[in-house]
């Protein structure tokens, strides 16, 4: 077998450059098991363990190296084909890896659906509380604050209140919201 140089250049691929989507933290380790699923998509276990035996080399290689010994990503891809390769290998013979069948890729797709749907929920009580909170201010400038009603979940907003006055307590809003 023809090795590339350099060592690993066939299993490892440089990333295009991204820029994370706001607030999503970049995750070498996932980055790397995303590939390794991308590059196995279609492969027999035969295919899948010659990139296992790559990605091992690889990881040998990466040893050697202090930069690279602390190298999440190259060890998620590793942990991502050992893996691909035991799953390959306890299914029928001919079987090729497909993400779309793999139970663990749909637990995190499942998983990191429901994340983004929290997220989006709490983004959108946050933006609630705020647009009250400019709402109250407004008429408390206006002297008009006693008039206005209180409502459900006002309590936060006059968290936010104070969160805005550096943390001053302030007391027309207490005893209105009493």
């Amino acid at each position: 077998m023809t090795r590339m140089w350099p060592p690993g250049g066939g299993t490892r691929r440089p990333l295009a450059p991204r820029v994370a989507a706001s607030g999503e933290p970049v995750d070498p380790a996932r980055i790397g098991q995303r590939v390794v699923r991308r590059r196995a998509k279609g492969m027999d276990v035969s295919a899948v363990a010659a990139a296992l035996e790559e990605a091992r080399f690889d990881a040998r290689q990466d040893s050697r190296h202090e930069h690279l010994a602390d190298d999440d990503r190259g060890r998620a891809e590793l942990a991502e084909w050992e893996r691909l390769h035991q799953l390959l290998a306890a299914a029928a013979p001919g079987t090729v890896y497909d993400p779309d069948a793999d139970d663990v890729v749909q637990a995190e797709l499942a998983a990191e659906a429901a994340a983004a749907a929290t997220r989006e929920a709490e983004l959108r009580e946050a933006a609630r509380i705020a647009a009250r909170a400019d709402e109250l201010q407004a008429l408390r400038e206006l002297g008009t604050l006693e008039q206005a009603e209180p409502r459900e979940g006002d309590e936060a907003v006059r968290d936010e209140l104070t969160r805005r006055a550096g943390g001053y307590v302030q007391g027309d809003v207490d005893a209105w919201l009493a």
